[in-house]
């Protein structure tokens, strides 16, 4: 009745993964009137290879099966990004209570007993289905959502452009008053900050859709590169009179880095100090090279300080998270896109780095970057 693998005209999809033929008979026998698209396999071998060609909405396995049990496959499963969203029911003549453990801890969405029952079979099936067409909707409903944020995203960019183009131009002007002036550069400021948003939401947009980001490197001085974006930050820090200080060596390190990404990663650690920063206080910016154990290649480590409340120890865990702003909109602080930091995180580790957080004594944060 049933050959290793059998697939019919796609419906409701339900994939029978056992060894043994007789089993798989009883099943089919129970759901073939239920009106499912019922295809088998008989070891995981061969589900892997009815996977590559198609996905089911569930999958019915058994545990005791030959080279690989069904604890091993279903770990194996959920463990990938392309199987981990489809429900397991494993199909078990174990009673144990350390096994259905097993199971669990393999990632199995629910479990039935061998001699399988039918109506509990159909009712366990039909649970899981559910469950996946609630996945499905919502996966829909983030799909719209994220095609739609990206829309915004790239019709909002035209408009911010023309806003610090002409901003630019009137600050190039000699007959401004003190008081249009910096009327002006709080606007230009306030622009360049939301236009650094929109950016960060197309770079992890790219990035989520490509699973990677592409490195363009260039051998950079780093002691320059600090230098202009402290200089692009000036503006700012003046209007709140903040100082920007740098600690920076003698000979600036030059390595290798993609400067454009680099930049946004420095102008949004820069930014956020000053946004967090009280009035007439000082922001930070250090710069050391040390040398890999065994490796010639300069190893640099930045820091950016600030004096500002810092964050909670319970934040800190998570604040690079997408759309993470941990606690400040409840301590009242200025808003947080909850994409800066994220952005910086996928940055850093791109080129092979790590950026962390921690205390600023005697008060304050300081977000380090080691590459």
């Amino acid at each position: 009745m049933c050959s290793e693998v059998n697939e019919r005209l796609p419906k409701e999809t339900v994939l029978i993964v056992d060894d043994e033929e007789m089993a798989r008979d009883v099943i089919e026998g129970f759901l073939f009137r239920e009106g499912y698209d019922l295809a088998f396999a008989a070891n995981a071998q061969a589900a892997l290879v009815y996977l590559e060609t198609k996905l089911p909405d569930v999958i019915l396995l058994d545990v005791m099966m030959p080279n690989v049990d069904g604890f091993t496959f279903c770990r194996q499963l959920k463990s990938s990004p392309n199987f981990q969203h489809i429900p397991i029911i494993l199909v078990t003549a174990l009673n144990d209570k350390r096994d259905m453990l097993r199971g669990i801890d393999a990632g199995a969405d629910d479990f039935i007993n061998k001699p399988v029952n039918e109506l509990e079979l159909k009712a366990r099936v039909r649970s899981m289905l559910r469950i996946k067409k609630q996945y499905d909707k919502l996966q829909q409903a983030l799909k719209l959502r994220e095609e739609l944020s990206h829309m915004v995203v790239h019709d909002m960019k035209t408009p911010l452009t023309a806003i610090l183009g002409y901003s630019d131009i009137l600050l190039l002007r000699d007959n401004l008053d003190l008081q249009a002036r910096e009327d002006l550069e709080k606007i230009y400021a306030q622009a360049t900050r939301l236009n650094g948003f929109l950016m960060d939401m197309l770079m992890v947009a790219k990035m989520e859709q490509t699973n990677q980001l592409l490195l363009n490197y260039a051998l950079t001085d780093l002691n320059q590169l600090v230098n202009q974006v402290k200089h692009d930050h000036q503006v700012m820090a003046e209007l709140k009179k903040i100082d920007i200080l740098t600690q920076l060596p003698p000979a600036g390190p030059k390595i290798k880095l993609d400067v454009n990404l680099f930049r946004r990663v420095l102008d949004n650690l820069i930014s956020n100090a000053l946004r967090f920063s009280p009035r007439q206080s000082t922001v930070t910016v250090s710069l050391e090279s040390t040398n890999g154990v065994g490796d010639s290649a300069p190893h640099v480590r930045v820091r950016v300080l600030d004096t500002g409340p810092g964050i909670a120890p319970q934040d800190q865990v998570c604040i690079f998270e997408k759309f993470e702003t941990g606690s400040a909109a409840k301590r009242n602080l200025p808003y947080q896109t909850g994409l800066g930091l994220a952005f910086c995180k996928m940055v850093v580790e791109a080129h092979g780095g790590r950026i962390f957080v921690s205390d600023n004594e005697p008060t304050g944060t300081a977000f380090t970057i080691e590459i």
